[in-house]
């Protein structure tokens, strides 16, 4: 791995926020691709990340200021990307369903799946079924993304799925759901396409869904 290269993924897998910004400046004036920065920079970094927590070194804080410090160096990198016309992994519209407001673990899945590679277009908090149905119709999406912490607001998930179908768009964009409530089997029973635990798995779902 390149110096320069290899800056950008330390400081990204060690949560340095301005360090990441700052190497992913360097890299770009040393003359390295924003695809190669990108890819074995952060990308390679935010795996590693994913790694580390499904093996109990990383826990939740530590994604977090890791994700935050992607965010950082993308900040940089995006408007290269841009001129490059680099080709996402995908695209994903995610939202917690309508009546909840918690956002940190939508944030968390939001940021990490920006750290793979996806296009993410977050509808934040209280989202309502016609909403995610216009996000579905203006982005074209692969795959849509819900999340709620409150048992009171699940429900909402497969209000929401309903909806889906109603719109006749269900067969377009694959459904996945997570918060601390939801389960595999919930999601099942809802008619999603997949139940992710925690941010790590939600991006080796993403994956798998848009592969």
């Amino acid at each position: 791995m390149q110096a320069e290269i290899e800056a950008v993924y330390e400081a990204v897998l060690d949560g340095e926020e301005q360090e990441a910004a700052t190497a992913t400046e360097a890299a770009l004036l040393a003359g390295r691709s924003p695809v190669e920065i990108l890819n074995e920079g952060m990308i390679a970094a935010m795996a590693e990340v994913g790694r580390l927590f499904e093996t109990g070194e990383f826990f939740v804080p530590e994604m977090l200021i890791a994700a935050r410090a992607m965010q950082a160096g993308l900040t940089v990198l995006k408007p290269q990307l841009i001129k490059a016309d680099i080709k996402s992994a995908g695209r994903i519209v995610l939202g917690t369903v309508k009546g909840d407001l918690h956002d940190i673990g939508k944030n968390l899945v939001g940021m990490m799946l920006e750290g793979a590679g996806f296009e993410v277009i977050d509808l934040g908090i209280n989202v309502p079924p016609d909403r995610f149905i216009e996000a579905i119709r203006a982005h074209q999406p692969q795959i849509l993304g819900m999340s709620a912490l409150l048992t009171t607001t699940i429900p909402n998930m497969r209000v929401t799925i309903d909806a889906i179908q109603a719109a006749g768009l269900r067969a377009t964009v694959k459904i996945v759901v997570g918060g601390a409530p939801v389960t595999e089997a919930f999601a099942q029973k809802i008619g999603a396409d997949g139940y992710a635990a925690d941010a790590s798995r939600a991006v080796t779902l993403a994956k798998t869904l848009v592969a």
